[in-house]
């Protein structure tokens, strides 16, 4: 049962390990899957940001292309200056993330505003976009880094265009401001979770806007972050994981890079909430696999429980059995015992003749058989008692149990006094030997008889012996032996005398 017990517990071992296994292999798969929606997920979003993003540069691009063009054909007078406010006051309600709109002249000075009057002595001749384009004759736009507004504070990005005089050379910059408050009302809009982020940056690395909105992170520069160095640089499109270096908080970033301007949309979803939906579905399939696993464990435990009943029942069984075996073993040689002497009763005699007897018809060998009995032992019991007659017998059936020594020998209490030996494979000589041993070995014990000639206990003994099929049948060989033991009381007692029927 032992071997039930641990083929039990190695199935539930089994059973165990495999569902665990199973279900951190699902788990773990989930995860990945739930990182890879949020990736995907990023992606569009960036690709719909980047699309956004690219629109209102296009339309100021267009906005400010229609405006150089009308200055460098119209020039920049004060009637003209005046004839392009109005003109920007219609088109500006287009773009409502539009600030304003400012021209300069060739020393940075400010020729118009759209959203509000000119401040005395107003210039921007130390403004990035204005030396780039005094700088660089190109003809392309120029986004500039996020600057703060000198008249109301408000952080804007500029979208800018040289326009030239004449003669070809440098006469100005217009430029419409596109407030980042205005810019990321768009980006708001969008659930990126309580850690996200949206980005928009250069692609040397400034940040232009950032959703949610963090004044000291304006004008920043990363170029020199892992994610930019190992991503950005070389690849236009990808996913990244990182902790960034604004808040520490840990992030899955989407980027982009525009095919047409020099921007990288970005968008971070931090990776705590990104896999709140997958930790509450390994939460739930944890919480159910131990529950399996318990309710295995338990019906597991009451198997073995029962298993371990059912062996200890068997024990209990097996010991009750084995003492009612050994009870039977014992009622059998008590039946197959004389009480008295200890020998073969005659019950147990007459079977082990028979058997014997039936070997050597087979096997056509000799059986010998010995009747003894006890001289004058009616004397004996008369004159000493028959406590002293039970000794006697004893006496003298130990004394023929020594004399007979193989073990397929037999010796058996015939009746009375009487003593009868069964031995296989034996003739009359090899009967005589033992007969003649059996008259020494009492003699040499002398156990007192006064009522006897002899003074002490002596035996007489017949001997028949009879080979093959002489042995049926078997109750001449008995009566063969009587004749003879009749034969040795006839010749005067403590003798042998033998009769053979072949």
């Amino acid at each position: 049962m032992k071997r039930d017990t641990h083929l039990v517990v190695f199935l539930l071992l089994i059973i165990g390990c495999s569902l665990a296994s199973l279900t951190v292999w699902k788990v773990l798969a989930s995860r990945d899957r739930a990182l890879e929606d949020v990736n995907v997920h990023g992606l569009n979003l960036t690709q719909a940001l980047a699309t956004y993003s690219e629109g209102i540069v296009r339309q100021s691009s267009l906005l400010l292309l229609g405006l150089v063009e009308r200055l460098e054909t119209e020039g920049s007078g004060p009637l003209q200056i005046q004839r392009l406010s109005a003109l920007v006051n219609r088109q500006q309600p287009l773009m409502p993330q539009l600030s304003g709109i400012t021209i300069y002249d060739n020393q940075g000075r400010w020729l118009m505003s759209s959203n509000r009057p000119i401040p005395a002595g107003a210039n921007s001749s130390d403004r990035a976009y204005f030396i780039h384009h005094r700088d660089d004759p190109s003809r392309e736009i120029f986004i500039g880094p996020p600057i703060q507004s000198r008249s109301n504070q408000e952080w804007v990005i500029t979208v800018s265009r040289r326009f030239n005089d004449a003669r070809g050379e440098f006469a100005g910059v217009v430029a419409v401001t596109l407030g980042i408050e205005n810019f990321l009302r768009l980006f708001g809009k969008i659930d990126v979770g309580q850690e996200g982020a949206i980005g928009l940056s250069y692609t040397d690395g400034t940040l232009l806007a950032r959703y949610p909105f963090r004044e000291q992170d304006m004008g920043r520069n990363f170029s020199k972050s892992p994610i930019y160095a190992k991503y950005l640089v070389d690849r236009s499109v990808g996913t990244a994981s990182f902790t960034s270096s604004l808040d520490g908080v840990e992030r899955l970033y989407a980027f982009r890079k525009s095919d047409k301007l020099p921007l990288i949309t970005t968008v971070a979803l931090g990776k705590r909430e990104a896999l709140t939906a997958w930790r509450m579905e390994a939460l739930l399939s944890a919480v159910v696999v131990t529950g399996l696993l318990g309710l295995t464990g338990l019906i597991g435990w009451l198997l073995i429980l029962d298993i371990r009943r059912r062996t200890k029942v068997e024990g209990q069984l097996r010991g009750t059995q084995e003492q009612l075996l050994s009870s039977n073993r014992q009622l059998e040689l008590l039946a197959m015992k004389d009480a008295l002497t200890g020998l073969a009763n005659r019950r147990y005699f007459d079977v082990t003749l028979a058997r014997e007897a039936r070997r050597a018809q087979r096997e056509g060998s000799s059986l010998a058989l010995l009747m003894i009995d006890i001289d004058y032992f009616k004397l004996f019991n008369d004159s000493k008692g028959h406590v002293a007659g039970d000794f006697c017998l004893q006496s003298v059936g130990k004394v023929v149990e020594e004399c007979v020594r193989r073990p397929s020998d037999l010796v058996a209490r015939y009746g009375g006094e009487e003593m009868a030996v069964i031995m296989p494979d034996t003739d009359i000589a090899g009967a005589q030997v033992v007969a003649q041993l059996i008259l020494r070995r009492l003699k040499q014990e002398s156990i007192p008889h006064e009522a006897s000639p002899l003074g002490r206990v002596s035996v007489s003994i017949g001997i028949a012996a009879a080979a093959g099929s002489r042995l049926d049948p078997l109750q001449s060989l008995i009566e063969a032996a009587d004749q003879a033991l009749y034969s040795a009381k006839a010749l005067g007692r403590n003798q042998f005398a033998t009769h053979s029927n072949g």
